[in-house]
């Protein structure tokens, strides 16, 4: 009697073990799939930046573009992108 209550306990404990394990595999798929789409939004506003200025427009119109393109995604003033002028 005690093997067979144990052995249900157990044979429980493993599957919700599995479920546990199938949820976070899916929340992981989840995760990649919303920082690749991060990403590119983040490049699709860049490539849009990098179009203003080859344009002829003004550096500050096109970071200012670059601003409301980027709200939300990227960190800091060039959406998560740093390099020297």
């Amino acid at each position: 009697m005690k093997i067979a209550v144990f052995s249900s306990i157990w044979i429980a404990l493993l599957t919700i073990n599995n479920v546990g394990a199938t949820t976070e595999k899916e929340s992981d798929a989840k995760h990649r799939a919303e920082t690749v789409a991060q990403h590119k939004a983040m490049a699709k506003a860049h490539e849009e930046a990098a179009k203003c200025l080859e344009s002829g427009k003004p550096e500050e119109s096109c970071h200012e573009q670059l601003l409301k393109a980027c709200k939300g995604l990227g960190i800091g003033k060039r959406c998560g992108m740093k390099h020297s002028h």
